[in-house]
């Protein structure tokens, strides 16, 4: 497949993982009732104040393949100046962050290598934070939308593609010789194959149950029992073969109806649609028979033509890619004025919009990321997308300017306020320092959970549970017969001999242990099924 090349990319691709690891820091929290209080809400909802790339991998030892759904509204790179996040990429952390990682080469950039050095490593990070069956949605313009596809392509894979679809705005702004009207929303899948039907959507579905015959589907026989319902007078014999295109062949029995039944068992050959359906709805269970989009059959029969019809009941929806009739960037304006009062920011999103995306793909439980969160819409869209269907989603935004507090975190204070959230409540974050020094020595002030928290991450790819057992502080925890402790002083060497073992409680296949040296011969670590690693060489960085 052809890659899309700029200058520094080869500086970038693997850059997410050359990311220091900050800790997230909990400033406060917010409750419906209590309004800011210092405690945690332990919610699941979080607001956190950083450059996003940090963020999301302080966030991969809780979060890495939970996040059901991702939104971003990213810059658009238009070269306006005067947008607040500055969409030429010339934000002065961003040019920071571009000349310490892509060196003297980023002194040349153009804007678009500039945007794909910025977005490249910041999309590797949320693949990794998505569910398996999850799915991101980027807002996006015409501009921008080709090298987002590309790179969405290269870190997603093409076969993952969900959709490009069309965001209607019901107004539109001169733009050369058209008026352009209409945004881009690109949704890609973390595994498309694992990513179920769009639920939604309400009635019967009553269709032919037949296909017509071909290679790719095959005639083949079924015997319907007596009693199959048959909507034929009782004068009506079916004989051969009938149904046009579509064809149904009598092999055996007589295809005879009876007060609207089957008067006997009849075998028929055709191009079954759903014939792994028809055995288990007529010989097994006919109350748990589903289609391959997960909606209920609720009954084969014959009509009076002897067609084979089936009746599900809709459970799926199939949105069009035109998005019409969700707000505008002028209705996104209103709903942040009526919020937080003095409204500067220029196209901030509808929540109509983000919340048709959400209901598509999120249920009770799920969580939501927004990495680039700005005046906060994705927050208030899980809030009131709760409130309609009375689930617990999750929100994380995740903003770089100070305005994080006041206005991302103001706004969902508001709506919380003004629009009944009764039972919401979030906390807000500050990125902290980082786990390793300047000098990679592990920063103690970070405080030791903290560090157990990422060496087990780093170890097992799972998050982290504290221990309440105070003779276990040493012991991180068992994963796949492999037990780890992190032997560790603040203030004080520590080492790993026969004096030390007497910490090890747990049995186990397999030991590793963490420590600033050893004491004990490779002979008698080999017998005993322990691996021992250095602090700080042996920490794993990620």
């Amino acid at each position: 497949m052809p890659t899309l090349n700029w200058i520094g990319k080869d500086k970038i691709v693997n850059h997410h993982q050359e990311v220091p690891f900050k800790t997230l820091e909990h400033k406060y929290g917010f409750k419906a009732k209590e309004g800011k209080i210092e405690a945690e809400t332990h919610s699941g909802n979080k607001i956190i104040h950083g450059d996003n790339l940090q963020a999301l991998k302080s966030l991969l030892p809780q979060y890495e393949g939970k996040i059901k759904c991702i939104y971003i509204d990213p810059p658009y790179n238009t070269g306006n100046k005067t947008w607040v996040y500055n969409d030429n990429v010339s934000h002065p952390k961003i040019n920071k962050w571009l000349g310490e990682t892509v060196g003297k080469e980023g002194e040349d950039l153009s804007r678009d290598d500039k945007w794909l050095c910025m977005m490249y490593p910041r999309l590797k990070l949320l693949r990794k934070l998505l569910a398996e069956d999850g799915i991101i949605f980027i807002s996006i313009d015409d501009y921008a939308y080709h090298n987002l596809l590309n790179i969405c392509f290269e870190i997603f894979g093409k076969k993952n593609k969900i959709a490009t679809t069309i965001w209607d705005l019901g107004t539109g702004t001169q733009a050369g010789h058209f008026v352009r009207s209409h945004e881009y929303v690109l949704a890609f899948a973390k595994n498309k194959d694992q990513v179920p039907n769009f639920k939604g959507g309400e009635g019967i579905i009553k269709h032919s149950a037949l296909k017509k015959i071909s290679k790719k589907n095959p005639a083949s026989e079924f015997e319907f029992p007596i009693g199959t319902r048959f909507d034929a007078h009782d004068d009506v014999s079916l004989e051969e073969s009938w149904g046009g295109s579509e064809k149904t062949t009598l092999i055996k029995g007589k295809m005879q109806a009876s007060n609207g039944i089957l008067k006997s068992p009849v075998t028929l050959r055709a191009g079954w649609a759903m014939k792994s359906q028809m055995e288990n709805w007529f010989y097994n269970n006919p109350d748990e028979t589903y289609d391959t989009k997960g909606q209920k059959v609720k009954e084969f029969y014959f009509n009076k033509n002897g067609v084979l019809t089936y009746i599900k009941e809709k459970s799926v929806t199939n949105p069009p890619t035109v998005l019409r009739e969700l707000g505008s960037t002028k209705t996104g304006s209103k709903e942040l004025t009526a919020l937080i009062g003095d409204n500067k920011f220029d196209f901030p999103k509808p929540t109509e919009l983000i919340k048709f995306l959400l209901k598509l793909v999120t249920r009770d439980g799920d969580i939501i990321l927004d990495s680039f969160a700005g005046t906060g819409t994705t927050g208030q869209a899980v809030l009131s997308l709760n409130k309609e269907d009375g689930a617990n989603r999750k929100f994380i935004l995740v903003e770089l300017e100070d305005y994080a507090e006041n206005v991302t975190s103001g706004r969902i204070e508001n709506s919380i306020r003004k629009y009944g959230f009764d039972e919401a409540k979030f906390d807000f974050c500050e990125l902290g320092q980082s786990i390793f020094d300047e000098n990679q020595n592990l920063n103690e002030e970070v405080g030791t959970n903290k560090i157990k928290e990422y060496i087990w991450y780093s170890e097992t790819r799972t998050s982290f549970s504290q221990f309440e057992d105070d003779n276990s502080k040493e012991y991180l925890g068992t994963k796949d017969g492999t037990a780890y402790y992190f032997i560790y002083e603040p203030d004080n060497l520590t080492t790993l001999d026969y004096e030390t073992l007497s910490k090890i409680k747990i049995k186990a296949e397999q030991y590793i242990v963490y420590a600033d040296n050893c004491l004990l011969s490779k002979d008698f670590l080999t017998k005993h099924n322990i691996i021992f690693k250095k602090i700080p060489r042996d920490i794993t960085r990620f």
